[in-house]
């Protein structure tokens, strides 16, 4: 019995030597720098697990999409830096707006007011989200979206009227 508690002090000793060691490297906080938001992302996926493994209603989605949406948001921004929040913050909008629609989605009977809002609270953020992106340099890839769409309308249509031309024999 002594030489398993020896063992097992053993094993502690060198565990936290290790973790000494790898807190003076600097590793821990490399990682509460970096993945921080993982601690709102998580709980988020927690709660859907719970909904979804039938151990909670679905008014815990609510959160959940909530935390899911704004656990992605800060994850993105703080690998890509925290100036994209700058034209990425109506998504905190569509974080409530999620929250609801899986709410609607999930819940039995349909919540008569859930489905209104979180269209609505969707439809503002993309708007919002639209018109930040137009002051950015978004609109040179809008414009040039419009462009190529136009482009390929314009070859289709070409090429649709010749193979007319061909099918009937011309």
């Amino acid at each position: 019995m002594s030489s398993r508690k020896d063992l097992a002090l053993g094993l502690f000793i060198v565990g936290a030597g290790v973790v000494i060691f790898l807190g003076k490297l600097g590793v821990f906080g490399f990682l509460g720098r970096t993945l921080w938001p993982l601690i709102v992302l998580l709980p988020g996926i927690f709660l859907h697990l719970l909904y979804f493994s039938r151990r909670a209603t679905a008014g815990i989605l609510i959160p959940g999409g909530i935390l899911t949406v704004y656990g992605l948001l800060f994850l993105i921004c703080n690998f890509a830096g925290w100036g994209l929040m700058s034209s990425l913050w109506p998504i905190l909008i569509l974080g409530v707006g999620v929250g609801l629609f899986e709410y609607y989605l999930f819940e039995i009977p349909r919540p008569g007011g859930a489905l209104p809002i979180a269209l609505g609270l969707t439809a503002l953020s993309v708007l919002i989200l639209f018109f930040t992106w137009l002051s950015s340099a978004a609109l040179y890839i809008i414009a040039f979206l419009l462009i190529a769409s136009g482009v390929w309308m314009i070859v289709r249509r070409n090429s649709s009227g010749r193979n007319n031309k061909w099918s009937r024999g011309w």
